[in-house]
């Protein structure tokens, strides 16, 4: 047996105990938690039988999905399970150094939306696509969090390489669109959330009930081909500027460790529709995260300064009746906060590739093969400390013919 010991400045601590999947020695795929830096594999913690039947079969699962579809009461009691036993004598056989797992990708991800949540990116982005309008926002944006459908099978797990996109583009001196390779290739700091419940088609989600549906939260790199959504994006919106990859850390955080997180949005004015109102306020999220560009911290986007909470993102995912499902993914689109260096993505930060930031002393705008951006971040945690999300880790890769 082995008695988990964890230094007090971990993030992953007992106030985390994130959800994740591994494989160990090119094994089948476990579902995990995370104490500091081991991985425990949760069927050998709790002691279920590798056949044992009913609902603690899922500790034996190869994905998080059938964990989050037995819903909300289930999570907390699981969570309170987990709590009691990694504070005790651990079996030897569950215990594993991260370092000698291989991490998968925790959940079958059924569906992806991404949203457009910050107030700070939104207008930034307006400024520099419509200089000469005096409202640097769209006309719906303060009305409704403003979103568009991606694409499920391009998200990958931290650690998977990012062949560089082609697809068409024009440039505002080219006479014809051409075809290759994106030149403006970019990243995008986001939370994605997960959906461990979801509703039946022609139903919604309250903005109040939403926390009860959401299992809990990763990081969330929204690669993007600007080159490509620049020519593709009017009028339907992104399509293979996009499609082709999202990364997510590997450790899906629970919405319950988050309870010490909690702030309240910044003020939504004008007043929201009844629909995306919460009694006591929407609520946000006090999250810090770092964007790592070759090695190099070059940002640190603030996800408090997010206009629309999580809850209200989901509610209007659903109000029309849209049907979710366990493992459905929705992103909160580009964190950024009013100040330079809180930008989430490089069009923001250099302005277009007008004014390049130095990484390693050399001027950078887009990135260039080779390149890797690296995304943490931490959050208060019950305890008084901070836990963590882990990493979402790209490198780009020359693009294939």
């Amino acid at each position: 047996m082995t008695r988990l010991s964890v230094p007090e400045d971990s993030l992953f601590g007992p106030a985390n105990l994130p959800y994740g999947v591994y494989s160990a020695d090119g094994g089948p795929h476990r579902v995990a938690t995370r104490v500091g830096d081991r991985v425990i594999d949760l069927g050998l913690l709790l002691g279920v039988g590798e056949d044992e039947p009913g609902e603690d079969a899922v500790f034996n699962a190869t994905t998080l999905n059938p964990l989050m579809a037995q819903g909300y009461d289930r999570w907390v009691e699981v969570r309170a399970r987990i709590a009691e036993a990694v504070a005790g004598d651990v079996p030897d056989s569950a215990v594993h150094a991260l370092a000698e797992v291989e991490l998968q990708l925790p959940f079958e991800v059924a569906d992806y939306v991404d949203f457009y949540a910050s107030e700070h990116h939104a207008a930034n982005l307006g400024r520099l696509f419509r200089p000469d309008n005096p409202n640097p926002l769209m006309p719906n944006w303060k009305h409704l969090p403003v979103g568009y459908h991606g694409r499920a099978g391009s998200v990958v797990v931290s650690g998977t390489d990012i062949v560089r996109p082609r697809g068409q583009r024009k440039g505002p001196d080219d006479p014809e669109p051409l075809f290759g390779p994106s030149t403006r290739l970019d990243i995008e700091a986001e939370l994605g959330f997960v959906v461990g419940t979801g509703n039946p088609i022609g139903s919604s989600i309250p903005a109040d009930e939403a926390a009860r549906h959401i299992f809990g939260a990763v990081l969330f790199n929204d690669w993007s081909a600007r080159d490509i959504q620049a020519w593709e994006y009017v009028p339907l919106g992104p399509n293979l500027g996009k499609s082709f990859a999202s990364t997510i850390s590997p450790w899906v955080v629970p919405l319950l460790a988050l309870d010490a997180a909690r702030v309240p949005t910044p003020a939504q004015q004008p007043p929201v529709l009844p629909y995306l109102e919460m009694s006591g306020g929407p609520w946000g999220l006090d999250i810090d995260l770092d964007v790592v560009w070759n090695g190099q911290v070059v940002s640190r986007p603030p996800y408090a300064a997010m206009y629309w909470s999580p809850a209200q993102m989901l509610a209007h995912l659903t109000v029309n009746g849209a049907p979710t499902r366990t493992g459905d993914l929705f992103a909160s689109g580009t964190i950024s906060g009013p100040e330079k260096n809180q930008r989430g993505a490089f069009i923001e930060l250099t302005w277009g590739g007008a004014e390049p930031i130095l990484v390693n002393g050399a001027e950078r705008t887009f990135l260039r093969d080779g390149d890797e951006v690296v995304l943490r971040a931490t959050a208060p945690g019950a305890s008084g400390g901070r836990i963590g999300f882990g990493e979402a880790v790209g490198r780009i890769l020359p693009h294939r013919s």
